[in-house]
């Protein structure tokens, strides 16, 4: 049974590559742009399900994991999931903000800025989460007020 859980938080084995988070994270926008073709699916609460389930289960299979591969284990790339699916979250399905996304959660996750940092100090695979969750939510502010800038300046030109 350990084994699914490897497979699982190393998101099929993106995380033993070398950059797997960034990696992860860049698959996680294909999953999104994919999503976001299928007119059913780009309700964003479709996508707000996924990522509750997605960090519930990150937080779950990483402590299964940490036991073999030690705390807060660079193989465990479901966090990077979760974060770039929070970091998405109610933004219009545009590429701009997709890669816009990618690269601010990138930087919040890799610098940990802002408090991120402290989030790895809760225990197990909270502490995994929760930083990259961190992450993802202070990308997502830094989004929709970009999107309202733009709304903003479209309209007025």
């Amino acid at each position: 049974m350990i084994r699914i859980y490897k497979i699982i938080a190393s998101i099929f084995g993106i995380g033993f590559l070398k950059g797997g988070g960034t990696y992860a994270a860049i698959v996680t926008c294909g999953f999104i742009w994919l999503l976001w073709q299928n007119t059913v699916l780009q309700n964003p609460w479709y996508l707000f399900t996924i990522t509750i389930i997605i960090t519930l289960l990150g937080v779950y299979v990483s402590n299964k994991v940490e036991p073999d591969w030690g705390e807060d284990s660079s193989r465990v790339v479901i966090d990077e999931v979760a974060g770039m699916l929070i970091a998405m979250l109610f933004i219009p399905p545009n590429i701009y903000f997709l890669l816009a996304g990618l690269i601010l959660f990138r930087f919040f996750d890799i610098v940990k800025p802002l408090g991120i940092r402290k989030m790895e100090a809760m225990p197990s695979g909270t502490g995994v989460m929760m930083d990259d969750v961190l992450a993802g939510v202070y990308s997502n502010i830094l989004l929709q007020v970009g999107y309202l800038v733009w709304e903003v300046w479209k309209i007025k030109n």
